[in-house]
């Protein structure tokens, strides 16, 4: 008798646990699917601005280089609403002074780069770029007349299961993506 008692008393134990479990198992793979999602768009990214540097280098047009840049984001990366390519094209003055010289961007969103803008678009007060030491001496070493390229995307990542209504805080992952490449 003691037996049917123990086992009417326990009979919603595995409903409470099975729930606890799950709600703790769909916030691991919601988890999984939306970092995942991020680390793919982040490689995308890289390849689209190695592309887009080197395809400005090899004396395209920097226009045509971020139209062909949007377009090959396709489907991995919706540029046209949701993301912005820009290619700045850095030159050495002489005399230690480096200055942006044609810049071009497209894409859904407004950005602003990084590394400078010509003087007199938007809010631009100079046309001095800002680029890594290494950038620097690279260009440096090169002479008078020289340029580097950079291309820049950014892009508005958005999460696709409610991985962050779960975890109550919407700054688990970046909600703007950022890559940049040098040549």
């Amino acid at each position: 008798m003691t037996t049917k008692m123990m086992n009417r008393e326990e009979s919603g134990q595995a409903l409470v646990e099975l729930s606890f479990v799950l709600v703790i198992l769909c916030v691991f793979v919601f988890g999984i699917i939306d970092f995942g999602r991020a680390i793919y768009d982040v490689q995308v990214m890289k390849n689209l601005v190695g592309e887009g540097s080197s395809m400005a280098s090899r004396t395209t047009p920097i226009t045509t280089a971020v139209a062909t840049v949007v377009g090959d984001a396709g489907h991995d990366l919706n540029m046209s609403t949701s993301g912005c390519v820009m290619i700045t094209q850095v030159t050495n003055e002489g005399s230690g002074s480096i200055q942006v010289t044609a810049q071009s961007s497209g894409g859904g969103i407004a950005c602003t780069s990084k590394v400078g803008c010509l003087s007199g678009q938007g809010s631009c007060r100079n046309s001095n770029a800002t680029l890594p030491t290494a950038a620097v001496n690279a260009l440096n070493a090169e002479g008078t007349g020289n340029a580097i390229y950079v291309t820049e995307i950014f892009y508005n990542f958005q999460t696709i299961t409610p991985v962050t209504g779960l975890l109550g805080r919407s700054g688990v992952l970046p909600s703007q993506l950022y890559s940049v490449a040098y040549y």
